[in-house]
């Protein structure tokens, strides 16, 4: 009797394909600007957002690191939506520009071992900061700090 082969391991479960497609739905749900009659932004709240600008550099960075320590690592797709991520950061704190040029943030040291866990934590981190951020913030600012978190911790489940 013959046997089959077995099947070849999938890149990535289906769960963690689900959870990444939700973060990124978050993501572009989240993304919708404040209605005309909105409160002034505070000076906090832009900073806030600024700072997560700088979080999420560090997000795109570690995805770069990681690609550099493990090139069989297929991360682009991953890659690709951390970066769109910033970009909608960067759209949405306009002073972002500047204070992250001056911040200086230093990209991450490239990882050795287990590159994978690695970058969860990495991920994580940020979440984490992310998610902090939403529940001081208002309106679709908190929105998309809430779907950027979203968005990574469906980023860790891929990688898990």
């Amino acid at each position: 009797m013959r046997s089959t082969p077995p099947p070849a391991p999938a890149a990535f479960s289906r769960r963690a394909l689900l959870a990444a497609s939700a973060g990124l739905a978050l993501l572009t749900a989240g993304c919708t600007g404040d209605a005309p009659d909105a409160p002034a932004v505070s000076t906090e709240e832009t900073d806030r957002l600024a700072e997560q600008v700088a979080v999420q550099e560090s997000v795109v960075a570690a995805y770069a690191a990681a690609t550099t320590a493990d090139p069989a690592l297929t991360l682009s797709d991953l890659s690709a939506q951390a970066a769109e991520q910033l970009d909608r950061l960067r759209a949405a704190a306009p002073s972002a520009a500047s204070s992250a040029a001056a911040s200086g943030s230093t990209a991450p040291a490239v990882p050795t071992g287990d590159v994978r866990a690695w970058l969860r934590g990495q991920l994580s981190t940020a979440a984490a900061a992310h998610a902090r951020a939403c529940t001081a913030s208002t309106g679709g600012r908190a929105a998309l700090l809430g779907s950027v978190a979203a968005g990574l911790r469906g980023h860790e489940a891929a990688l898990a």
